[in-house]
């Protein structure tokens, strides 16, 4: 029986000089949507304590299906807008499955993941 474990993303965003609060501000419009999504376990938005300019975009899915979803909705089309707009210096976004002690040891083979790019530089 295949059972489907949690996935999770983190997005790590840059803003251009000057434009952190600019940022955050379109960033938090993705928190009540994202949290409302089928699926979605957790997400938050945080603010780099260290670093007024990052920002950090994460959540957490009950299946790698259910992220999938989300990345195709109308929501995510606010990173490429960011980009866009030159509201961003980077983003770097990653995602993360959960793993068991085996996994972790390095004694189960790891999934193949296609690259993912960066969007801005």
């Amino acid at each position: 029986m295949f059972t489907q474990s949690p996935v999770s993303h983190m997005a790590f965003v840059r803003a251009r000089s000057g434009r952190s609060t600019e940022l955050g501000a379109r960033l938090s419009s993705l928190i009540e949507p994202s949290r409302q999504a089928t699926g979605c376990l957790h997400f938050a938005l945080q603010h780099s304590q260290c670093d007024a300019d990052l920002w950090l975009v994460s959540g957490f899915w009950s299946s790698q299906h259910t992220m999938t979803a989300y990345f195709s909705s109308p929501a995510m089309a606010i990173f490429a807008e960011l980009v866009q707009d030159l509201v961003v210096n980077s983003l770097d976004f990653h995602t993360f499955s959960t793993v068991s002690a085996l996994e972790a040891h390095g004694e189960y083979s790891q999934p193949q993941c296609a690259p993912l790019q960066r969007l801005a530089s």
